[in-house]
């Protein structure tokens, strides 16, 4: 049985997107689309919602406000927070809340697809299950390190799928341009792996701290994701490809 999805957003073309890249990841299904906190909160009532992704800046009710609604209401629906809102009081709020990921926009679709994978195998698997979790389950769950590993250490590991090697290649193309800006198809001329892999990289540097993404809007065409690197870029790097 497919994951019920609810979107809360107030803007058509955001929202469309959303829906588009909620329809590639498998395990997930569209139950609706509502642009108003009011209009959530009455869906939600009626239909039985697995998860919402929720936009924070709403006219009305905005997406914090119906999130403390939901849980003082009893709601059992889960949330994921995806908003252009990267305040700590906000990102504190929503955690404190309850909410089991938080995107911040714009982002790319691998952070949205590891977000929604995440949250089918780690989240919504454990807390169906009728037996009681293990405290191994429960960990990986709350996202601790397993027992025994060196915290520090555990902070500078690579998601599954990524390699010291391939980050330091694609480090070494990002140092050797010669203008600050760049785009996916920079570096994948000079990357000896696919355009695929280099956007989950990409998108891995901008989660950490390293890069930052801009959306340009061309003419034509599809809108093209451009990248900097931060004022702390190098010193984040560093403790990935040089500080094990």
């Amino acid at each position: 049985m497919n994951i019920k999805v609810l979107i809360v957003e107030d803007d058509p073309m955001v929202a469309k997107f959303n829906r588009h890249y909620l329809e590639q990841v498998e395990g997930f299904e569209c139950a609706g689309w509502v642009t108003t906190g009011e209009e959530a909160a009455r869906m939600l009532a009626e239909q039985e919602i697995d998860l919402v992704l929720l936009d924070i800046y709403m006219p009305g009710t905005n997406g914090l406000q119906l999130l403390s609604a939901l849980r003082e209401q009893g709601s059992t629906a889960d949330i994921i927070i995806i908003s252009a809102a990267s305040d700590n009081a906000s990102i504190r709020k929503a955690l404190q809340l309850g909410a089991v990921d938080y995107l911040i926009k714009p982002f790319e679709f691998a952070r949205f697809q590891a977000a929604l994978t995440g949250y089918k195998e780690e989240y919504y698997a454990l807390m169906k299950q009728e037996e009681p979790l293990s405290q191994e389950q429960l960990d990986k769950l709350l996202r601790h390190p397993a027992g025994g590993e060196d915290e520090k250490t555990s902070a500078l590991l690579l998601p599954k799928g990524l390699t010291e090697g391939t980050l330091l290649g694609i480090w070494s193309i990002i140092c050797q341009l010669k203008h600050p800006v760049f785009s996916t198809e920079d570096i994948t001329a000079g990357a000896p792996i696919s355009r695929i892999s280099v956007r989950k990289y990409l998108a891995f540097l901008k989660d950490a701290g390293v890069l930052e993404m801009e959306i340009s809007y061309g003419a034509v065409g599809r809108p093209v994701y451009m990248y900097t690197v931060t004022a702390a870029g190098n010193e984040i790097i560093n403790k990935y490809i040089s500080g094990r």
